[in-house]
């Protein structure tokens, strides 16, 4: 399941991307596959492991290419061991969200981001997350978890003092809101809970089978509770 859409980031064949909290994969396995190199940084150890595992089935199934160069790497947002103008795309999704110091991350990555080149930074949407944090405190106060709600113009704020212009944006993932409402009411780790595990259930069959139904009630709540905001930017010279 993608948050970001590789053809509006305007990712080509060869290109060398940076896949932020890239977690077991599922963008950095995207941009394999249509053929660009990338470089994928988590602080998780067993996040780096299932995703290499992943990277190493699909090259033997000829999923990707055995020169398409892929790299995986233990790191996080604030301290990235590139130099300057280093990648063609930057993808950094469900991250912002969990960095005390998202300024500086944010400043990282645009850093890293050649002139010209494009990025895709995905968050929580507000309404959908500010509901999260109405029922449930565990949702928001577990280690590691989300430390900010983000209203889509100050994110963009962020994003234009890093030198980025913001091109467009999208709300995605409509379907998924109602699991997380789920969650928070019957509690956040009771995965066992009936209704969650049937809720679950039908995103799995929804991901791998995407049936007619499902994809027109995804484009049609989306644009009114989409779980995630997506942006869009392109690096300017100052």
């Amino acid at each position: 399941m993608l948050t970001a859409d590789f053809d509006r980031l305007g990712l080509k064949t060869g290109d060398r991307v940076l896949d932020l909290g890239c977690g077991f994969g599922r963008h950095a396995f995207e941009v394999a596959r249509r053929g660009a190199g990338v470089v994928a940084v988590d602080p998780g150890e067993e996040e780096l492991v299932t995703a290499s595992a992943t990277f190493a089935a699909m090259a033997q199934a000829g999923q990707i290419a055995a020169s398409t160069p892929v790299s995986l790497l233990r790191g996080d947002g604030l301290h990235l061991p590139f130099g300057d103008q280093a990648f063609d795309r930057v993808v950094c999704s469900e991250v912002l969200e969990h960095i005390a110091e998202d300024e500086r991350a944010i400043a990282e990555l645009s850093r890293v981001l050649r002139l010209g080149g494009t990025m895709a930074v995905t968050v929580p949407r507000f309404g959908p997350e500010w509901v999260n944090w109405l029922i449930s405190d565990e949702y928001h106060e577990t280690p590691g978890g989300h430390v900010r709600i983000y209203r889509r113009s100050a994110l963009e704020a962020k994003l234009t003092r890093a030198g980025l212009r913001v091109t467009g944006h999208a709300h995605v993932h409509g379907l998924h809101s109602p699991y997380w409402w789920l969650k928070c009411l019957v509690g956040v780790a009771n995965d066992k809970h009936l209704a969650v595990r049937v809720y679950h259930r039908f995103l799995v069959w929804d991901i791998m089978k995407r049936p007619a139904l499902t994809r027109w009630l995804e484009r049609c709540l989306s644009p009114l509770m989409g779980k995630s905001l997506v942006l869009y930017a392109t690096k300017e010279a100052s």
